[in-house]
């Protein structure tokens, strides 16, 4: 990929303004959610080894936090490839029917995840009159993780769906496949 965005064949490689808007967003959301993790585990040991004091929201809320940042993360895990897959009968599939094969577990995930997102909500509202034991704060902001990270997870599917189904992850981050190897190599 070079400066332009574009692969040696002239295909653009980066999202376009609105998906990395989109990215951007999701980001910058689970890097609060981790900041402010970070701080109340941080004041939580601090209070608790030098003054004795242990601040009970801390534990609850961190997480809380850690709950929503694994459903929102999800989706941006999808975009680099990086959950674990079990592609053997996928490679068992002859090379011609790959892709359609690929589009049709597409399909799949679609379906599921939506459906997910249906059964969150239904169990988020149900939730909604309970309250956790600490924060006193409705569990339905808890149980709407699943839904809302259910329908991003679809959205960054739909957004990088021909790069998914050819297993083109460069075309999906941004980032050529010698860039992404030796970023990898490097930790």
């Amino acid at each position: 990929m070079d400066e332009t965005g574009r692969d040696a064949a002239g295909r653009e490689t980066r999202p376009h303004l609105a998906d990395r808007v989109f990215i951007g967003a999701n980001r910058a959301l689970i890097g609060v959610m981790m900041a402010v993790m970070f701080v109340l585990v941080f004041a939580n040991v601090v209070t608790r080894y030098l003054f004795g004091i242990s601040i009970a929201t801390s534990d609850e809320v961190s997480t809380f936090l850690m709950i929503w940042v694994t459903y929102l993360g999800a989706g941006l895990a999808l975009r680099e490839g990086r959950h674990a897959a079990i592609d053997l009968f996928q490679d068992m599939v002859p090379e011609g029917y790959r892709k359609a094969f690929r589009a049709f577990l597409g399909i799949v995930i679609i379906l599921f995840f939506t459906t997910l997102a249906y059964y969150g909500f239904r169990f988020a509202a149900f939730g909604w009159s309970q309250e956790t034991a600490v924060t006193q704060i409705p569990k339905g902001i808890i149980y709407l993780a699943i839904p809302v990270g259910a329908i991003l997870f679809v959205i960054h599917l739909l957004a990088m769906f021909p790069g998914w189904i050819s297993r083109d992850w460069g075309a999906v981050t941004g980032i050529d496949d010698e860039t992404w190897h030796s970023e990898g190599d490097a930790s």
